[in-house]
């Protein structure tokens, strides 16, 4: 089960009721970090917890957090003004009970996720193949779990764009296809077979990424790559 972004005024507003609810998202998740599986409730957990956080620091936003519906004297004026469903001091009173209680839960299942991530982080080396042009925003990125003989193969474009404080980049990954290496398909010789094949990567990037353990792919490894890449990526360019 999933939690709505307005899971705590959504329905009945009631401290056992939302108690329940939690603890079975909870439980979801834990199931899901056990099996070593990140993505997507680790993000989610960031943006509830992010989420009551804001809340309690602002009484009016809980206010502004409940739904809002139509009136009739609206409607039969065909005007979008809304009236608040709720405006009762003992059902704030119950919301602040549940923000209090629900902040410490979503905060420990956060530190069991972060640690995992930070596991999976350790278990992962990037090296370049070949030489690394000056331009390294675009290029190819190959991925391996050994034991396994499998790499899957990225194409990856970095975007940078400005904040407040500082330039940014988020990573676009296009999979491409998985090879098998052997003594005649090194990672070198993947990289000029593409070279080869894609015209338009004249001198490409090329980054493998070997992880020492073993990890879902999608759920966890490939998220935890991309983080991991992009940082990398900021230092070398």
């Amino acid at each position: 089960m999933n939690l709505s972004k307005d899971w705590i005024t959504q329905g009945l507003i009631d401290f056992e009721y939302k108690k329940y609810m939690l603890l079975a998202y909870l439980q979801n998740v834990r199931k899901s970090f056990s099996r070593i599986e990140l993505y997507p409730h680790l993000a989610d957990l960031v943006f509830h917890f992010r989420n009551l956080q804001e809340l309690k620091r602002n009484q009016v936003l809980i206010r502004e957090a409940f739904p809002k519906e139509l009136s009739l004297e609206d409607l039969q004026k065909l005007e979008l003004n809304y009236k608040r469903l709720v405006e009762d001091d003992a059902i704030m009173e119950e919301l602040r009970a549940i923000i209090e209680y629900a902040l410490p839960q979503f905060k420990s299942s956060l530190d069991e996720g972060a640690g995992i991530y930070e596991h999976v982080e350790a278990q992962c080396e990037i090296a370049p193949i070949g030489l690394t042009p000056l331009y390294a925003n675009e290029g190819y990125l190959f991925i391996s779990q050994p034991p396994e003989k499998e790499t899957m193969i990225y194409r990856y474009q970095v975007s940078i764009y400005e904040d407040q404080h500082e330039p940014l980049r988020s990573l676009q990954t296009t999979y491409l296809e998985t090879q098998v290496r052997s003594l005649a398909s090194t990672y070198e010789n993947i990289k000029l077979d593409l070279v080869k094949r894609f015209k338009d990567l004249p001198n490409p990037a090329t980054f493998l990424v070997v992880s020492k353990a073993k990890f879902p792919q999608q759920e966890t490894l490939m998220p935890v790559v991309k983080r991991l890449f992009v940082k990398h990526l900021s230092k070398v360019a």
